[in-house]
C-alpha cells in the first residue's frame, strides 16, 4: 500500500493553497501541483514542495487530494484528456483519492466509481468556511464514502479543519455541501434584503443587528457575514467586500442546488430565486467581491439608491 503520509496536492488556489500549507505544518509531506504558476511559486514560497506535473506528484504518494473548480476537471484530471495519462493510472495501486471540490453529485458518484474500478479507495470531502477558513485550519469537512476510508482521512482532515463530518456513502459528503450552501445563500439574500429595509425604515445597522442577533432571525449570515459594515468588524463588509467566498462561487454552488433540486424533483422556489440572483450578481461584477456584496446589488436596485444607507451608518455613528 503506498504511504499515506505522502500527500499529492493538486489544485494550489485560494483554498487549495492554504490547505496544503496547513499539512505540511501538521508534518505530511505534501507534493503540490497547479497549473497556474503562480499559485505554484506562493504555495512553493509558503514551504510546501511542488512538482513539474501532475503524474510527477502522485509518483509515490498514498492521498491524491484534488480542489479542482469543477466536476469535469476531477473527471478529465482522473482519466486523462488529450493523450496524456490520468492521475488513476499514474498512481500506485491502492491510492486514495480523496475530493475536495465542489461538485455535482453524480459527478462525484463518478468520479469515485472511476477511482474504485481502477483499484484505488475514494472519498469526496468538499469543504465550508472560506479562504479564511482555510488559512486558519478552521474549515468544516463534509464526507463522503466508506466508514473505513472516512477514518483514514480523517486524521488529515483534521489538520485543516475544525470539524469533520461523516455525511454518508460515496455523494454524502458533495450532497451535505450543497444543501448547506443553498441555505447560506438564500439567508444571506434575506440579511442583505432585511438591512436595505431598515434602512429605508430609518433603523441603524447597530440597531438592527442587536436585535436580530438575540433573536428569531439569527443565522451564520447575519452574526459571522454580516453584510453590513460594523456590526461584525471581522466580516468582509469592513474590507469593502474582498472575498471570504467570492459571488462567483456562491453562484457556482447554487447552480449545483438547482441541479440537484431538479433531479430529484423537490418542489423548491427560493433555491432557483436564489440562483439567479447570484448569477446576475457574478455577471454584473460581483464575481471576484465577497457573496455578502450582494447587499449593494439590492440597494442598487431599490428606489432612492443609497441614500438610506448612509442614513443608517450616519445614525451608527452618532449612536
Amino acid at each position: 500500500m503506498p504511504d499515506n503520509a505522502t500527500i499529492a496536492f493538486l489544485g494550489l488556489g485560494h483554498m487549495g493553497g492554504p490547505m496544503a500549507v496547513n499539512l505540511v505544518k501538521g508534518g505530511y509531506h505534501v507534493v503540490g501541483f497547479d497549473v497556474v504558476p503562480a499559485a505554484l511559486e506562493t504555495a512553493k514560497a509558503q514551504g510546501v514542495p511542488t512538482a513539474a506535473s501532475p503524474v510527477e506528484a502522485v509518483s509515490g504518494a498514498g492521498v491524491v487530494l484534488t480542489m479542482f473548480p469543477s466536476g469535469q476537471h476531477v473527471l478529465d484530471a482522473y482519466r486523462g484528456v488529450d493523450g496524456q495519462p490520468g492521475l488513476l493510472a499514474a498512481a500506485a495501486p491502492g491510492t486514495m483519492f480523496l475530493d475536495c471540490s465542489t461538485i455535482n453529485v453524480d459527478e462525484a458518484l463518478q468520479a469515485s466509481a472511476l477511482a474504485v474500478d481502477a483499484g484505488h479507495l475514494a472519498v469526496d470531502a468538499p469543504v465550508s468556511g472560506g479562504v479564511v477558513g482555510a488559512e486558519a485550519g478552521t474549515l468544516t469537512f463534509m464526507v463522503g464514502g466508506e466508514p473505513d476510508d472516512f477514518e483514514t482521512v480523517r486524521p488529515m482532515l483534521e489538520v485543516m479543519g475544525k470539524r469533520v463530518v461523516h455525511c454518508g456513502g460515496h455523494g454524502g459528503g458533495q450532497a451535505a455541501k450543497i444543501c448547506n450552501n443553498l441555505i447560506l445563500g438564500v439567508s444571506m439574500i434575506a440579511v442583505s434584503e432585511a438591512f436595505v429595509l431598515g434602512e429605508k425604515l430609518g433603523l441603524t445597522h447597530q440597531a438592527l443587528f442587536d436585535v436580530a442577533s438575540a433573536a428569531s432571525g439569527q443565522c451564520w449570515a447575519l452574526t459571522t457575514n454580516c453584510p453590513v459594515p460594523g456590526p461584525v468588524p471581522t466580516s468582509p463588509a469592513n474590507r469593502d467586500y474582498q472575498p471570504g467566498f467570492a459571488g462567483a462561487l456562491m453562484a457556482k454552488d447554487l447552480k449545483l442546488a438547482v441541479n440537484a433540486l431538479q433531479s430529484t424533483g423537490v418542489a423548491a422556489r427560493l433555491g432557483p430565486l436564489a440562483s439567479e440572483i447570484y448569477d446576475r450578481f457574478a455577471a454584473e461584477g460581483g464575481a471576484g467581491r465577497d457573496f455578502s456584496g450582494i447587499i449593494t446589488d439590492i440597494r442598487d436596485k431599490s428606489q432612492g439608491g443609497t441614500a438610506g444607507a448612509d442614513a443608517a451608518l450616519d445614525d451608527g455613528n452618532q449612536a
